[in-house]
């Protein structure tokens, strides 16, 4: 899977971050600014840029930048580790989203973080698993993260629902310190606003075997990148700095597009820490 941000996604973000000209940008790359859209846009160059001194104007980190221009991937992740962990993605008009489904093999408990656009995979392998569906979490609420919802609690009405949406019925609203218990996994949470005011990282724990921690992340962050700062780019940094890369480095991050990665290749390889 190629990561949900390439170079130039990454360039034009981290341009909005820190409020640079494209036309500063462009010096700095030693590029037209003809040429720096072109690589916002496609992620490819016709002449190499000066990525390093572009980097520094713009608040990333040169050495990291430059990995994911030469084609820096996670490596791929074997699920085995995790029995009880799907991933299942959807796509409407040219946009995938990641939603994840979990569940205890003894209680045989479920629960689904996220929709994505169609309840229908998920539906198919709650039966095929012949699993309960017990809970849906909700990182945020834009609409590729829950555009199912109505469809999924109509076909599992007594799931109950969790997010952080201050609008939302209090029963369903997450609170300080709760924790779900899904037969014998632990389910926790922590606010990772900032992408969006109700942002929130749900951490999965106490797997069969010591398997590592699972943190489902939403668009917090993703593999080598960070999700827009519709809300505020310092938050959306501090958050994932105090809330997500803290976590152990083994933990398997799950975010909403894009492929799997894990907290030590985040801190090693993400341009925007």
């Amino acid at each position: 899977m190629n990561l949900e941000d390439h170079v130039g996604d990454i360039i034009r973000k981290a341009r909005g971050m820190s409020n640079v000209s494209a036309g500063a940008a462009a010096r700095a790359a030693e590029l037209t600014e003809v040429e720096l859209a072109a690589l916002e846009e496609s992620g490819q160059a016709t002449k190499k840029p000066n990525l390093a001194a572009l980097a520094q104007l713009i608040g990333l980190h040169p050495g990291k930048l430059e990995a994911i221009a030469s084609g820096w991937l996670p490596s791929a992740k074997d699920l085995g580790a995790w029995r009880e962990l799907r991933y299942i993605t959807t796509t409407a008009g040219g946009m995938a989203v990641n939603c994840y489904l979990v569940w205890d093999e003894v209680s045989c408990e479920a629960a689904v973080f996220d929709t994505g656009w169609e309840a229908g995979p998920v539906a198919e392998l709650i039966a095929q698993e012949q699993i309960q569906l017990r809970h849906v979490f909700i990182t945020h609420a834009h609409e590729d993260h829950v555009a199912a919802l109505g469809e999924i609690r109509e076909k599992f009405p007594k799931a109950r629902l969790h997010s952080n949406l201050k609008g939302g019925p209090v029963d369903q609203r997450n609170r300080p310190n709760d924790f779900i218990h899904l037969g014998s996994l632990r389910i926790t949470h922590r606010d990772t606003p900032g992408h969006a005011e109700d942002g929130t990282t749900y951490i999965i724990g106490t797997w069969p075997d010591d398997a590592p921690h699972v943190a489902i992340v939403g668009d917090a962050i993703f593999a080598g990148s960070i999700g827009r700062g519709n809300q505020s780019w310092d938050l959306a940094r501090q958050k994932v700095r105090e809330q997500i890369l803290t976590l152990p480095p083994e933990t398997l991050l799950c975010p909403g597009h894009g492929p799997l990665t894990t907290v030590a290749e985040e801190k090693a390889h993400n341009p925007f820490f």
